[in-house]
């Protein structure tokens, strides 16, 4: 059966968060039942569903589940009228896309820095946090799933990713050969660090790629090798949202 896809500038971001649950297999999320809030519809393989919501604007609905089998699904305000119901069937899917703001506190395990000035590449394990604000989005597979005794139920999947800045605070190994002579001693300075990050949502945890640049505080700022150097690394916390 054919698949009808009302994605749009999402597509990229879709497939991508496809390719996710792929790569992290048994971590994907599932759910007993959908939360009762906003959701576009981004993807069914139902033409008949495809053809009734064809004219909503952005596909976008307040979808309730009041019963495991079946979606309501009410249109905006502007367009009052009854919910348009949607049973889930064997060998159909709906997959919806629930976007919000999401606020973290993430700690960063290690920073890889380039290589810079005879200075082979890095790789730093001090202490580093970090509070980070973007955009999350979850999708929700939504099908029927048929169990070993050949009896079907409704099975949600859920992907959740994630793109947004940081910020926070952190230390850096600070001695003469990084500061070109400068620093006398060897010791851990204190750095403010920013950039930008692109999230996965393990559910247990968050886990994610960031790319950022260290400001030292202190005297020895001018002459470090890695003041305001870009350096990658991994995030990893907890959604306090």
């Amino acid at each position: 059966m054919q698949k009808l896809t009302f994605l749009g500038p999402l597509g990229h971001c879709f497939w991508a968060t496809l390719l996710a649950a792929g790569l992290a297999g048994c971590s994907v999320g599932h759910l007993p039942q959908l939360d009762a809030d906003y959701y576009r519809l981004v993807q069914t393989n139902d033409s008949t569903l495809a053809r009734r919501v064809a004219t909503v604007p952005h596909h976008r609905f307040y979808v309730e589940q009041d019963v495991p089998d079946t979606l309501l699904l009410y249109r905006p305000a502007a367009e009052p009228g009854p919910p348009l119901r949607y049973g889930l069937h064997r060998g159909q899917r709906v997959v919806l896309l629930r976007g919000e703001f999401d606020f973290d506190i993430f700690t960063l395990p290690f920073k890889i820095r380039p290589g810079r000035e005879g200075v082979p590449a890095q790789l730093n394990t001090n202490f580093n946090a970090a509070l980070y604000l973007g955009r999350r989005l979850d999708f929700f597979h939504l099908t029927r799933h048929q169990a070993p005794s050949g009896r079907t139920a409704p099975l949600i999947r859920t992907v959740g990713l994630g793109y947004g800045l940081f910020t926070g605070l952190g230390s850096a190994d600070i001695s003469p050969g990084l500061t070109r002579g400068h620093a006398a001693v060897d010791y851990e300075g204190f750095v403010v660090h920013s950039g930008a990050a692109v999230i996965y949502d393990a559910r247990v945890f968050n886990v994610g790629a960031a790319v950022g640049i260290d400001y030292l505080l202190g005297g020895d700022a001018d002459y470090w090798l890695y003041q305001r150097r870009p350096w990658f690394g991994l995030l990893f916390g907890l959604n306090l949202n």
